[in-house]
């Protein structure tokens, strides 16, 4: 029963902190977190493609550093915890995304309060069962990672002029 209390307890922890995670990029580094919202309301095809390069050219230092026993073991789970912390950054502005859109349906709301309402949103779609797990979660997860290195790299998308803001008209991004 114990083990069970554990398990709930840690969950619940989690559930209440991963809002504040994202409310705390969101408030430290708003500018990095306003480009990668950017980026990913605009290009999210991009993001989830430059998300998936940079989750595979990572994956090769990480694998041969977990692959050393002892301090190598130790560097590879820094370094993932490294990029999942920087992963956060463009998951916050997901976040902020979704807020603005909760925004638009609900009515007025604060801007802190749709983040919040925004990152709530985000985590208990990402706890739905199975397909939270591993469909959501990953790629989130990646698009997240795409867009927090476009936002890191400060690659944003160009604005839409009137003219080729037209239906059918490529834009370039």
């Amino acid at each position: 029963m114990a083990d069970v209390a554990a398990v709930f307890g840690t969950l619940l922890a989690l559930g209440i902190a991963f809002p504040g995670l994202l409310m705390a990029w969101w408030l430290l580094f708003p500018s990095a977190v306003g480009r990668a919202k950017q980026r990913f309301v605009r290009t999210p095809g991009r993001c989830f493609g430059l998300g998936l390069v940079v989750a595979f050219f990572m994956a090769i230092p990480i694998t041969a550093l977990f692959l050393i026993p002892g301090p190598g073991q130790l560097m590879s789970f820094v370094a993932i915890l490294a990029l999942l912390g920087i992963a956060a950054i463009g998951a916050a502005g997901i976040a902020a995304t979704m807020g603005e859109r909760l925004t638009q349906r609900v009515g007025s709301l604060s801007p802190s309060a749709a983040f919040v309402r925004g990152a709530v949103a985000l985590e208990l779609a990402a706890a739905f069962p199975f397909l939270g797990w591993f469909l959501i979660i990953p790629i989130t997860l990646i698009i997240s990672l795409g867009a927090t290195t476009f936002a890191l790299l400060r690659w944003v998308p160009a604005m839409p002029t009137p003219a080729n803001s037209e239906v059918g008209v490529p834009q370039n991004a």
